[in-house]
């Protein structure tokens, strides 16, 4: 183990370094309704943070403040060691924070690779004059950006439908594309809203390892919202645990799965 400061060791050997993203007794209130009461966590550099919770629990709310589509009521956000202030959601993407959605927000209409182009938009820093031009920097940055884009299209292994519209594909590859949108961002923190809803088995599996790859071999911290319990315990390093916006667990994954809190509350398995 390592001092708890700089990081541990998990059991496999990873090294997991300091924090990352602190959240500060955050509340958020919408009108009279308490989404979020109160809750402090962290994420540290490396690993695969879960939150998990029933429907309700605030879960996607507390994605949402982690992404600035919401700002909170009360509390601190504190991104890599400052004090983060009101962002809106673009600001967040520029700081190396990117995002999969619950429901799938992507292009219809645009093809794969068309759609996982958009997630470099964050990288773009061209002039409109010089992009017009298509010389010197525009043009450097463009094939810069290709280059990362047709990297992570091999990565996720989706080379066979990078023309091919998004409207086109099953659900499974969609899920798919719009990770490697994200991806395609470069982030420093890879936030996925429920990347396993509305699987079949040999799907979950595929996400599964692609979320293990993307974790070790581009070293993305990850932080994710999964009601699959076998897919949570598996990926982990860490989860917290929210009910009707508190946190009632926050740990390793055999240590939420045996507090009695979680259990009465989430898994539903009868205990002394």
């Amino acid at each position: 183990m390592l001092d708890q400061a700089e990081g541990f060791v998990t059991a496999d050997g990873r090294k997991i370094g300091g924090v990352v993203m602190e959240m500060k007794n955050i509340t958020l209130r919408f009108g009279g309704v308490v989404a979020i009461k109160d809750i402090s966590f962290d994420i540290r550099e490396g690993e695969i943070r879960a939150i998990i919770g029933p429907n309700g629990a605030g879960k996607s709310s507390m994605l949402n403040v982690i992404s600035g589509f919401y700002t909170p009521s009360e509390g601190e956000v504190w991104f890599r060691g400052k004090k983060r202030p009101p962002m809106r959601p673009y600001e967040v993407a520029r700081q190396g924070i990117a995002r999969t959605f619950q429901n799938i927000a992507l292009f219809d209409g645009m093809s794969v690779l068309d759609n996982v182009m958009t997630g470099r938009l964050t990288q773009m820093k061209a002039g409109l004059f010089s992009q017009a031009l298509w010389k010197g920097r525009a043009e450097k940055e463009e094939i810069a950006n290709r280059e990362m884009v047709e990297r992570v299209i091999d990565f996720l292994e989706i080379q066979h439908i990078r023309k091919t519209p998004v409207s086109r594909l099953p659900y499974g590859l969609k899920k798919r594309v719009e990770l490697a949108r994200a991806l395609a961002a470069q982030p420093k923190l890879l936030l996925l809203d429920e990347p396993m809803a509305g699987m079949n088995v040999e799907e979950k599996e595929d996400m599964c390892r692609f979320i293990l790859d993307v974790n070790d071999e581009f070293g993305t911290t990850i932080a994710l919202i999964e009601h699959d319990m076998g897919v949570v315990m598996d990926l982990s390093d860490r989860v917290v645990v929210m009910d009707y916006g508190k946190k009632i667990g926050d740990g390793p994954p055999d240590e939420v799965r045996s507090n009695p809190d979680v259990i009465d509350a989430y898994l539903g398995v009868a205990h002394d």
